[in-house]
């Protein structure tokens, strides 16, 4: 206990708590509206120290601040795994086949497992193979700038609350237009979203990856639909069905390959190495036992091997324990469910690598490997495969969340235990909090409005329909497959690529119109710090750049809240009438 005294503190909870809620409301909103979350670290993190420091007057301390923002983060991974899976099945017409209560066994049931498997993997990954956690590192170095002061706290309420009446005079009032530079282009939705939100992605996201998000937008809206039937190839129907098939294959060939070449290889390295560590171990212990029988150093060891083998086991029994409720609660046989929960801790690793070494965690695509391996061997009904794809994808996110936390704590010198038990009450709330906007949302706009080209563009759902419902052009999702896994192993962003295939144009557009509000403002601070010394201009640049963050969260932050109070407003008309 006294490793988390003053870390994990009571204001620290509920102010964690509060902010998780929030968040995790907002994040929802994003994935169903924009196709992509972005990772909320350092916004939470941001806040949770402004808010510390007035609630302490002052007297907190950075690693308060990181669990607290633990906390406050831990929710947005949970709704992510949710969104981006779901609403894959009210578009099959589905939507009377789930049930809260289900959602909610999924959201906890995931985030369990994904809490579990954090606690076998961080030793490994953050300790042993020391990847760069570029979200958690990010988020410590905010913590540090944050706590040196100045006017962090205005910029970022100032943003929100400019991007939140913005967002009301759009979609409330009718003020402001949804779309500018609309044009009439057969097949491709053209035009420029305007949304701060989706500006602040692509400000926030990074210019190199945005540039090749846009890349596959023009390939596949112009390249294929426009320039394949301007050729007379195919129809504009038959070059969108192309254009969504090439994209989800190159997602998923781009998630198969980080698996080949990232994750298989080093758990067999790191598996072969731990083997090797335990045998010289068990040597040692031998010689000593032989040489000095009763020795401390001896009794010691075998008393360290003691533990460890019980850890082992009430690990392996806690993980049965969360199979067969699983199994009953969710009606899934139960071998199918002890294969479930054996491959999402697979697939947490599996994100553990992918955040670690790219800050980039394809949640749906693992759950969609498990789903296809699923329906490989069980005969299930598509709702059932939902929900194995929901719980995959819940239980990656939350352990993606979790490695980037820890990955902070490292920097910071925090506690992984006060971290862990802040990502525990985090994920509850945040489990809470995204099953009741998932069934609000529901209410308030229904099935018809969740899908490519809807209301709620749900990309990643979109896709997890697909292969539940059947692929559409075998040929391109193939293609597509081979693409994204041949680039990720060269080394370029597949998954980015893929995604500017598979969504709407304007999306992109808007995204990479932020990007390239980006470099303007790097050109212009470049200029600024032009006459300063070497040691002015670096913090120069620091300050500047944690403007920038600060303010692009905001404007990311005030979008997305005032969304979800407008969708609330709506559900509540709608069960009044």
């Amino acid at each position: 206990m006294d490793a988390i005294k003053g870390q994990l503190t009571l204001r620290g909870v509920v102010i964690g708590c509060v902010g998780c809620a929030v968040i995790t409301a907002s994040s929802v909103y994003v994935a169903l509206k924009m196709g992509a979350l972005p990772w909320p670290i350092i916004f939470a993190a941001i806040l949770s120290l402004f808010l510390l420091k007035g609630a302490s007057r002052g007297t907190s301390s950075l690693n308060e601040a990181n669990v607290t923002h633990t906390v406050m983060s831990s929710g947005a991974m949970v709704a992510g795994g949710l969104a981006f899976t779901i609403p894959g099945a009210w578009m099959l017409g589905l939507a009377d086949d789930i049930s809260w209560v289900q959602l909610a066994v999924i959201a906890l049931g995931g985030s369990a497992l994904g809490l579990l498997g954090s606690v076998a993997l961080r030793r490994h990954f953050i300790d042993e193979a020391k990847l760069e956690y570029p979200i958690g590192q990010a988020a410590a170095q905010t913590l540090k700038a944050g706590d040196a002061g100045g006017d962090t706290g205005r910029l970022l309420f100032g943003s929100m609350g400019f991007a939140a009446v913005y967002t009301l005079l759009r979609d409330a009032f009718k003020v402001v237009p949804s779309m500018l530079c609309n044009l009439g282009i057969p097949g491709v939705a053209f035009g420029i979203y305007n949304s701060p939100m989706m500006l602040a992605v692509g400000f926030l996201v990074g210019t190199g990856a945005v540039v090749v998000w846009f890349a596959g937008a023009v390939l596949g809206n112009f390249g294929i639909i426009v320039g394949g039937s301007a050729a007379g190839l195919w129809s504009v129907e038959f070059g969108q069905q192309v254009v969504s098939c090439l994209g989800m294959g190159c997602m998923m060939g781009c998630g198969i390959a980080v698996i080949a070449r990232d994750i298989i290889p080093k758990a067999a390295k790191g598996l072969s190495s731990r083997i090797g560590r335990q045998m010289d171990e068990s040597k040692t212990f031998c010689l000593t036992a032989q040489a000095v029988p009763g020795m401390k150093e001896a009794a010691g060891a075998e008393a360290a091997a003691r533990r460890r083998a019980r850890g082992i086991g009430m690990g392996a029994f806690v993980f049965a324990c969360v199979a067969v409720a699983i199994c009953l609660l969710l009606e899934l046989p139960f071998l199918v469910a002890l294969a479930v929960v054996a491959a999402a801790f697979v697939a947490c690793a599996m994100s553990a690598q992918s955040v670690g070494q790219t800050g980039i965690d394809p949640m749906e695509i693992f759950g969609l490997i498990v789903l296809l391996s699923v329906a490989g061997i069980a005969q299930m009904a598509e709702v059932k495969l939902f929900f194995v794809a929901a719980l995959v994808a819940v239980a990656c996110g939350l352990a993606g969340d979790v490695m980037n936390d820890f990955k902070a704590g490292s920097v910071l010198k925090t506690s992984p235990t006060a971290q862990w038990v802040g990502q525990a009450i985090g994920a509850v709330v945040g489990s809470v909090v995204a099953v009741a906007v998932m069934c609000v949302l529901l209410q308030a706009y229904g099935p018809d409005a969740f899908g490519v080209g809807k209301e709620f563009v749900s990309a990643q759902a979109s896709v997890v329909a697909t292969m539940v419902s059947g692929i559409p052009n075998l040929p391109a999702f193939l293609g597509g497959l081979a693409l994204g896994f041949v680039l990720y192993l060269v080394r370029f962003p597949s998954m980015m690529l893929g995604l500017g295939i598979y969504l709407p144009f304007y999306m992109s557009f808007t995204a990479f119109l932020g990007a390239m509000a980006k470099v303007a403002f790097d050109a212009v601070m470049k200029r600024r710090r032009a006459g300063l010394d070497p040691g002015q201009r670096e913090a120069a640049e620091r300050r500047m750049q944690d403007k920038g963050l600060v303010v692009a969260s905001g404007l990311l932050g005030g979008e997305s809240v005032m969304g979800i109070v407008l969708a609330m407003i709506v559900a509540g008309s709608a069960l009044l009438a």
